[in-house]
């Protein structure tokens, strides 16, 4: 049984960088926000050099289930009740557009396949009715679909959205890492970061979402790394599902991918005191679930060929940490993407690469560090 991701498998190799004596900017995170905003950084005439514990894209970026979906970790009809209508329109509309470049930047490792998030039982069914609602009254592209004749067990209605897609992660990260190392962007790989103080750069950018903790202790207490286990099945012998699903407010999801095998993730609810952990490791309970799903799903146990897990960076609002680390001076975090960094990591890198920048964004009042981090000043580096 393998257990590395397939994705990783599947990846393209990282060109190798030249050494800069100096740079502007250190960014901790080799995965898909830390190689978007060196990216836009160096296209701004930036020196950046990237750490990463590992490699470009090991981490949460090469170990997710490939989904690439609009919005945020809560349904539109709720962001709009938290966070305003107007706010969450623009998220929204954001999110659509980040999607329109990476099919841009992505080639074939993005398919525009929509999505179907679908209702497990009659509560949820009320759920997503009312997002679904909230999304046509604003104008978002969104259908409502009521026979699902394909799919067991039985699902009671689904949203179709036809921007979301499906995404071969690790592939689409190391495209980004050789833009950005065409752009004079050094990688040093396979260097862990302790502390800040190792780093030599006046500006650092935390982008390790979830699996950066021992950084800065009020990162730790606001960022809460959770563990998203996976599977992969060989080959099924007939096309089943033809975009990414997802169930149960998002614990369960799986696609098939173009050669017939099926990615499956998710039931971390099933245990999800054991799941609040960055120990990247699979577990027997969760992997009989997805096992048992499975079955519920294809009427048999398929040979499953591949099982990993990943670390994602939970926040309390479920809404991304962006900018700078406030009482530390030229820290500034791009992290807690809540499960939804395949897209929300490309925004978010953007941003807090203007904001370095000094340029300023709507979303950065949205997404501010300071409503959920507080610093004790003894600690300030």
């Amino acid at each position: 049984m393998e257990t590395a991701p397939l994705w990783l498998e599947e990846a393209d190799d990282v060109v190798d960088t030249d050494q800069l004596a100096a740079v502007d900017v250190a960014v901790i995170g080799a995965g898909i926000t830390g190689c978007a905003c060196a990216l836009a950084l160096a296209r701004n005439g930036t020196r950046v050099r990237v750490y990463d514990a590992r490699g470009v894209a090991e981490g949460a970026s090469g170990r997710n289930g490939g989904f690439a979906l609009r919005g945020a970790a809560v349904r539109y009809d709720v962001a709009r009740e938290t966070y305003g209508i107007d706010a969450a329109r623009h998220l929204w509309q954001r999110t659509e557009a980040a999607l329109g470049r990476m099919e841009e930047l992505a080639g074939d490792t993005f398919r525009r396949t929509g999505s179907l998030r679908l209702a497990a039982d009659a509560e949820e069914r009320d759920d997503i009715r009312a997002e679904y609602e909230a999304l046509r009254s604003d104008r978002f592209d969104a259908e409502w679909r009521e026979e699902l004749p394909h799919l067991r067990p039985h699902f009671l209605g689904a949203i179709f959205h036809p921007t979301d897609g499906s995404l071969q992660p690790a592939r689409f990260v190391r495209h980004l890492a050789s833009l950005a190392a065409e752009q004079r962007v050094e990688f040093h790989t396979g260097r862990r970061i302790q502390s800040l103080g190792e780093v030599d750069s006046e500006q650092i950018v935390i982008a390790t979402d979830g699996s950066g903790r021992g950084l800065l202790p009020e990162l730790d207490d606001a960022l809460w790394p959770v563990r998203g286990q996976v599977l992969a099945t060989e080959a099924l012998s007939e096309r089943l599902f033809d975009c990414p699903h997802y169930a149960r407010q998002g614990f369960d999801y799986w696609q098939q991918l173009t050669d017939g095998r099926l990615v499956l993730g998710g039931f971390r609810d099933s245990s999800i005191l054991t799941e609040m952990t960055d120990d990247e490791t699979t577990t027997e309970p969760i992997q009989r679930a997805l096992d048992e799903f499975l079955v519920e799903l294809l009427g048999k146990l398929p040979e499953v060929t591949r099982r990993w897990a990943g670390i994602f960076g939970l926040t309390q609002d479920l809404l991304p940490l962006v900018g700078r680390v406030p009482r530390h001076d030229g820290v500034w975090v791009a992290a807690g993407y809540s499960g939804h960094g395949n897209v929300l990591g490309i925004i978010c890198s953007e941003l807090v690469a203007a904001a370095v920048l000094g340029r300023d964004d709507p979303l950065l009042e949205l997404f501010a560090p300071d409503r959920l981090l507080e610093a004790d000043p003894s600690e300030v580096v």
